[in-house]
Formats: structure tokens, sequence, C-alpha cells
């Protein structure tokens, strides 16, 4: 399903719901312990895990370069908030009696040709996670992220429009 995105003051918020049949504690190690997150978003490596901590974004562009991201909001086993760009991230934890409910919101200030990219970057990164909580380990699927993409570009050529006409 797609990720509902809403005009919000001071910009716009992407909103992704994950029902998922793990416990939170499960979840919540994916998201924060490096061995696990790497396996979903090789890119980041969690250096400080608190509110004003650091995770890393990894160019992974050969030259080696790091990106220093601020954690803006912690809450263990609730909320893990932090930079992303110009943007943020958050991540929300909550408990249900078969599971938990996984929500990401990516809180954007301008929409930008990148946009889509990111949105579909982000949706197809929720489906190797969820690969990756049932036991299944699954590269990032590039054809998946192309046909996302195509689907994310139009509903933010909508969000544009919808801003335009206001």
């Amino acid at each position: 399903m797609l990720a509902v995105i809403e005009k919000v003051e001071g910009g716009y918020v992407a909103r992704y719901d994950r029902p998922l049949k793990h416990s939170v504690e499960k979840v919540w190690a994916a998201l924060t312990e490096n061995d696990k997150l790497a396996k979903w978003m090789s890119n980041l490596q969690v250096e400080e895990l608190r509110k004003g901590g650091t995770i890393k974004f990894d160019m992974k562009d050969g030259s080696g370069s790091f990106i220093d991201m601020e954690i803006l909001d912690f809450q263990e086993y609730s909320v893990l908030e932090y930079e992303w760009g110009k943007d943020r991230v958050r991540f929300e934890l909550y408990p249900k009696p078969d599971g938990c409910l996984l929500v990401l919101k990516e809180f954007i200030s301008t929409l930008t040709d990148h946009t889509s990219k990111d949105l579909s970057g982000w949706h197809v990164c929720m489906d190797v996670l969820s690969a990756l909580l049932e036991g299944r380990y699954m590269e990032f699927p590039k054809g998946e992220w192309e046909k996302w993409h195509e689907k994310y570009k139009l509903a933010v050529k909508e969000m544009q429009i919808i801003e335009y006409d206001s």
C-alpha cells in the first residue's frame, strides 16, 4: 500500500503503516542494532543510540564519506526520529495483541524531483525489513523500487498540483 502523503504546516508528511506479526522488541532491534539494520538499510549505522546521538549515513559512493545525522527523538522500544538531509524520519512502534504496528513518517519540507525516489526507497526498505523479520534475507529489489517509484512520482505530482491550486 502506498504511503499517505499529506500537506501539513511547514511542508508534508508521508506515512507508512506496517502491521507486523512481531514483538516491539524484535522490530526495535531491527531498527537500532547495526548487525540487523545493515540487512535492510545498509547505508545506516547507529553510533550513539540516544536523543542527541548520531546515526551515520554511508554514501557508498566509493569515497568513504559519511553524513552524521542527529537523533532528534528517542524513546526506547517506542520512538526513533532522526535527521534525513533537510528533513527528518520518525519510526513509531505500537504494541498489538498479535505483534505491533510500525509507523514510519518522513517529514518533508519541500517536494522535489528527489522526493519520489526517497518515498519509493522507504517503501521498498519496509518490504525488505518485513522479509528480514520473517527470517528471509532479501537484496534490495531494484525492479520493485522502479515500480513503486512510478507510483510515488504520480502521488508527489498530485500533491504539487493541489499545492499549486491552493
